[in-house]
């Protein structure tokens, strides 16, 4: 029977059981369509991404690498994770173990969210599941299966629910005290940036002739998959307001502003030092751009320059290179979110009136103050598209095989003679 004050609405959208007067029909559609995109970005796009980008012999194995983990990562997330990264308190930093499969947790409303636990949920686990994938990337290349499939429920069990409980979960002590991570720059990219470091050092190298000589077996392919992990940011961004809004489409458009800005920057250093072209939603749209050079410029000097000079960042082989991708990009946003969020974008975002904990040092401090490439064909990117023989030695004049230089490798090769 339908509830009188609610008659003046059109029978589809009336409230019923299934369809709470707190639930917009809206938000739960979008929220559920960017949780898609973004598990899109892991399978297929990671999938593809990882094993085309290694060479023949590691293709299957680092392919599969993501494919595991996105599935384990999804068992855990309804077992237990999921409460624990967004269930009642623990500790100031963990929630209560529990599983998160009851209906009393699937249908009651999200926080203050319009929309079902059910797709919180969903959503949440996505970004779990690509976490844990990025820092396989680290690994690609020597990376025992059977050891990966232990590390993954370990790691998102001890260390991600942390992360995220401190800095999403709204009784979390970081988000308290208004840390902003719109989109994971901390919980997702600082922590598999460092998760990956760590692990392959302890993993250890690859020998020395993959380390040396590491082509792509398909470069097409490679792009289709950067392709996928591209746009996905349409829903990894744009579903983190939790709700169609403006805030979304800001982020939408800052997302692909600042990416197109950052690739842009990325081949510029590359023409410029190699002579070759290898193939957000608080701050406003000239901030993005800002914010795209830089994440363009400095995670490539930290990883096509720092890290031939740094004795630590050359122990350790980061097969792609995700510490300088994730964690020092991810670090870059934080803190360049943390300059210039823009007070009125923050408020909408956080829907609140009072937005002290949520303005941008930028504001606060004016507050205060108040012809040959045609016949050279793909020679003039230093790659060929696939690796048709062998594990792709045709690939030897690309300058981006390795993040190594050749004389380190010829004297670890002298070292070990």
């Amino acid at each position: 029977m339908t509830d009188p004050k609610y008659a003046w609405l059109p029978s589809n959208l009336q409230p019923d059981e299934a369809n709470p007067d707190w639930m917009n029909k809206g938000d739960n559609a979008w929220q559920l369509t960017a949780a898609t995109m973004v598990g899109l970005q892991s399978i297929p796009g990671l999938v593809i991404l990882y094993g085309s980008i290694v060479k023949k012999k590691w293709a299957v194995n680092s392919a599969f690498m993501a494919l595991y983990a996105f599935a384990a990562v999804l068992i855990c997330w309804v077992g237990w994770a999921y409460q624990m990264s967004f269930g009642d308190t623990f500790l100031p930093f963990l929630g209560k173990i529990d599983d998160a499969l009851d209906q009393h947790v699937l249908l009651k409303q999200a926080f203050a969210y319009k929309f079902p636990n059910a797709t919180m949920l969903y959503f949440q686990f996505v970004f779990a599941a690509i976490t844990l994938i990025l820092i396989a990337g680290a690994l690609l290349g020597r990376m025992n299966f059977i050891a990966w499939m232990m590390f993954v429920p370990l790691w998102v069990t001890f260390s991600y629910t942390i992360g995220a409980f401190s800095i999403w979960c709204p009784n979390g002590w970081l988000a308290k005290m208004g840390l902003i991570d719109y989109s994971g720059g901390f919980v997702i990219h600082l922590s598999s940036g460092v998760a990956g470091f760590t692990a392959a050092y302890w993993v250890g190298p690859r020998t020395t002739k993959d380390r040396e000589r590491f082509p792509p077996n398909n470069i097409l392919l490679m792009l289709a998959g950067a392709g996928l992990l591209w746009m996905g940011w349409t829903g990894f961004n744009g579903g983190d307001p939790y709700m169609a809004s403006i805030d979304a489409s800001l982020a939408v458009l800052n997302t692909h502003v600042c990416a197109a800005t950052s690739l842009l920057t990325w081949l510029l250093l590359d023409i410029l030092f190699f002579e070759k072209p290898s193939v957000i939603g608080v701050v406003q749209g000239w901030a993005a751009i800002i914010m795209g050079i830089l994440s363009g410029s400095i995670p490539w000097f930290t990883m096509m320059v720092l890290h031939k000079k740094i004795w630590l960042l050359k122990q350790v082989d980061d097969t792609m290179a995700v510490f300088h991708t994730h964690a020092v990009a991810g670090t870059l946003g934080g803190l360049l979110t943390g300059f210039f969020a823009n007070p009125k974008l923050s408020r909408l975002f956080y829907l609140v009136e009072t937005w002290e904990h949520y303005i941008g040092l930028a504001y606060g401090i004016h507050g205060a103050v108040i012809e040959e490439e045609p016949s050279v064909g793909d020679d003039v990117h230093g790659e060929e598209a696939y690796a048709l023989w062998g594990d792709g030695e045709k690939f030897e004049k690309s300058v981006h095989n390795s993040v190594y230089g050749v004389e380190d490798l010829e004297l670890q090769r002298q070292e070990v003679e």
